[in-house]
């Protein structure tokens, strides 16, 4: 199945796999650089840089994602299902920190927005805001939900219906989502929520929707509290 092509994409020839999988690609490449990067830039500016970098490039191949330009509005309904995911997850992720359940650079310093005099820098929250709200959820989804899980059972994906997904595919998307945060169980359960919406309802923008409350609540919650370690 070929994806709709655009006069000013050119003849890139880009597949359906490159173009969900390069976006996530490129932000595990930029945070595996971020400690040769930091000899020379402020911490702040290279994870803001990666968060950019990366929705530049989702920026340039969105005329790619048919399930997000594409799909169905929500209803009523699968909105106020995927908000009620997202919250439930932001709960879940405050709440699994304890030591066993983390593995790798948490409880590090995170990301701190603070100026010189102990304010918030207001331009860098809203930055990392915009990232973690609007470019994350999107990048994160397109890979692992509309790519990894349908490719897992079938792959021509685009030809895969999301809501017939198998218990491997499914299985395998949440444990390798939880592999990739520090919050390992959190990861899980977060995972597993928002794989569960898209085989549930069958709309990639319910995820990102679910993804993007999280995230965002998350975000709140880090200023508020300036527990750092979240971000």
């Amino acid at each position: 199945m070929e994806e709709r092509s655009f006069p000013w994409m050119g003849n890139w020839g880009l597949s359906p796999v490159f173009v969900r999988v390069a976006p996530f690609a490129l932000f595990i490449a930029l945070i595996a650089a971020q400690p040769l990067a930091a000899h020379w830039l402020d911490a702040r500016w290279i994870v803001l840089g990666r968060g950019l970098a990366t929705g530049a490039l989702l920026l340039w191949l969105w005329p790619h994602f048919r399930e997000l330009r594409s799909a169905p509005a929500l209803r009523a309904r699968e909105w106020a299902i995927s908000i009620a995911v997202g919250v439930a997850v932001f709960v879940a992720w405050i709440h699994l920190d304890r030591p066993w359940m983390t593995f790798g650079s948490f409880g590090a310093a995170g990301f701190d927005p603070l100026a010189a005099d102990g304010s918030l820098d207001l331009p860098v929250v809203a930055l990392r805001f915009a990232i973690l709200v609007a470019i994350v959820p999107v990048m994160e989804e397109l890979f692992w939900r509309s790519f990894l899980l349908r490719w897992i059972d079938k792959r021509d994906f685009l030809a895969a219906d999301p809501r017939r997904a198998s218990v491997l595919a499914i299985a395998a998307t949440s444990l390798l989502f939880a592999a990739e945060h520090s919050l390992w169980l959190a990861g899980l359960v977060a995972g597993a929520a928002y794989t569960s919406l898209y085989v549930g309802i069958g709309n990639l923008r319910s995820c990102v929707v679910s993804h993007a409350v999280t995230n965002g609540l998350l975000g709140a919650w880090i200023v508020a509290t300036r527990d750092w370690r979240f971000w």
